[in-house]
């Protein structure tokens, strides 16, 4: 089954589908492995990971749109990806669409956000007019009808935290966008309790909800309740990774190499800590014994070194 076809089917569970961001290859690997149906590509990490730079309308479409390729090709569950705005107008949006479509990510979002564009919960946005933002969903909703029908496009307004925005503006544009083709409806960086209940009250579609920033926090049980579709927590990998690293490059720089050796240690008795058959070794000699001449097995005998398992 493709992965936008699975993605549809989690969405018609009713239940409240719980999708914690990745933003490389690895962090989604180590999410799938733990059994998350579906994963979330941060624009926030993907331009923090691969460019060191805020989400600032810096990363460009190939660089997100390449890092969705790596994404989806690591892991076997449907990847909803962060698309920015689509960058540039609708014409923009319609590559945008057929670009993310051949990286075999299930779904995307885009939001309304003027060029450059920035992290949805930071101060300075500014949004693009309601008719441009239309057309621009129209469009994709066109391309994707074209090339694969169940390609989940999402619709993200942030016209709530926007210069001179309002959630009455941000709830309108909500409603505009599904009618102009959106499957479901993203209002961005709502910021108490009663205003997610209006959101969800007054939005004529499925809500995707992301729990972070200066939005409050819910549980599992109480997001279903509220009746919301889809809900994203994007920076909890990338945060670790953050405190991780940095807390062994003071121990390298307070220690010495020699911390390294206390680190693996530890980390062998992590759940993952079988670095290479988590890393697919095993994998890679299944398929040499599957479709390299015998002899080729040879290498392994007498070899130093991780031993994959022999098929």
């Amino acid at each position: 089954m493709r992965a936008t076809s699975k993605l549809r089917q989690l969405l018609k569970s009713g239940q409240t589908l719980f999708v914690p961001g990745c933003y490389n290859a690895l962090s989604a690997r180590i999410l799938a492995e733990v059994g998350f149906p579906a994963v979330y590509m941060t624009g926030y990490g993907t331009s923090l990971a691969l460019l060191g730079m805020p989400d600032a309308g810096l990363a460009t479409m190939t660089e997100m749109h390449l890092n969705a390729r790596y994404i989806a090709n690591a892991v076997p569950v449907p990847v909803i990806a962060d698309a920015d705005n689509g960058y540039g107008n609708a014409i923009n949006v319609m590559r945008t669409i057929r670009e993310y479509i051949g990286t075999g990510v299930a779904g995307i979002h885009i939001e309304d956000q003027a060029i450059p564009k920035r992290c949805g919960h930071v101060a300075g946005r500014r949004v693009i007019p309601i008719e441009e933002a239309v057309g621009k969903y129209r469009a994709a909703d066109a391309v994707r009808r074209e090339l694969d029908p169940d390609f989940v496009l999402i619709a993200r307004t942030d016209a709530r935290g926007a210069s001179g925005g309002s959630l009455d503006e941000a709830i309108r544009r909500a409603n505009a966008y599904l009618e102009a083709g959106a499957d479901l409806a993203f209002v961005e960086g709502p910021t108490s309790v009663e205003e997610v209940r209006r959101v969800c009250r007054e939005v004529k579609g499925p809500v995707f909800y992301n729990q972070t920033g200066v939005s409050p926090r819910f549980s599992l049980a109480e997001m279903q309740e509220l009746g919301i579709a889809v809900t994203i927590i994007p920076g909890a990998t990338f945060r670790a990774t953050i405190e991780a690293v940095y807390d062994l490059a003071v121990a390298l720089r307070d220690e010495g190499p020699l911390a390294e050796e206390r680190f693996a240690e530890r980390f062998k008795r992590h759940p993952l800590g079988d670095l290479h058959t988590f890393a697919g070794f095993d994998r890679i000699r299944e398929w040499e014994a599957r479709y390299l001449p015998p002899e080729e097995l040879e290498k392994y005998a007498g070899s130093i070194g991780h031993q994959p398992a022999s098929a």
